[in-house]
């Protein structure tokens, strides 16, 4: 951050009260002896006396900057910006404006706080470094956001994959699952008309016939039952033979 304002400078013409004009100065010697939250009310003071006072917010930004309280800083520079770019001093108030940003890591607003400062003067060396430095740092996060992005998109592409993949999956399930069940049912009805045609297919009797047919088994049950009492009778005899002989 550049040096405060000098009175002069701060008031912008002779005719300021008297009353701010003791206020800065008061504030001036304070934040040079680096009391800086006694340079604060002071500042303050002179501000109430004139609210549109280009020096007291400026003054009292570079002593909220020495604090650390950039957001405070940024807001008291920011309000007398339109009137701050037409002084002569408008160089040291881009430059610090610049440098409140650069704490703040807000690279696009100090490339273009230390763009406006070198065109006012161009020669400022210092100016030039921290351009080139916010620069650089913006270009960095551009790349590191650009990056992000293009893993977001490949992540939801992969998601989005996978999901097609899963969906597939199951289409494919249903799909052989329905054909299984259609085949199976299939393969019984062909069976069970198999087992009807063979049904048909079959000869159909008579009453009569099987009447006769159940004669017939009858009988032949019959002369087997014979020839086995026959048998039994024969062994008998051969049995009785035996024991006597």
């Amino acid at each position: 951050m550049r040096k405060v304002l000098c009175i002069i400078l701060a008031l912008g013409c002779v005719t300021a009260a008297w009353g701010q004009m003791a206020d800065l100065r008061k504030g001036n010697r304070q934040f040079k002896k680096e009391k800086y939250a006694e340079a604060d009310i002071s500042y303050r003071k002179g501000l109430m006396l004139d609210t549109a006072s280009v020096a007291a917010r400026y003054n009292l930004a570079n002593n909220l900057y020495r604090q650390q309280n950039m957001e405070e800083a940024a807001k008291q520079l920011d309000a007398v910006q339109m009137t701050a770019s037409e002084e002569k001093f408008a160089a040291d108030y881009y430059f610090n404006r610049g440098d409140v940003a650069i704490a703040q890591q807000d690279w696009q607003t100090a490339v273009n706080m230390f763009k406006e400062s070198l065109r006012r003067r161009p020669e400022d060396l210092e100016a030039k470094e921290n351009y080139i430095y916010a620069r650089n740092k913006l270009m960095e996060q551009q790349q590191n956001q650009d990056q992000d992005q293009n893993q977001d998109q490949n992540q939801n592409q992969n998601q989005q994959q996978n999901q097609d993949q899963d969906q597939n999956q199951d289409q494919n399930k249903d799909q052989n699952k329905d054909q299984n069940k259609d085949q199976n049912q299939d393969q019984n009805q062909d069976r069970n008309q198999n087992q009807d045609q063979q049904q048909q297919q079959q000869p159909q009797l008579s009453p009569q016939q099987a009447q006769q047919l159940l004669q017939a088994i009858q009988d032949k049950e019959k002369q087997t039952q014979e020839k086995v009492d026959e048998k039994k009778a024969q062994a008998l005899k051969s049995r009785q033979k035996e024991k006597n002989w």
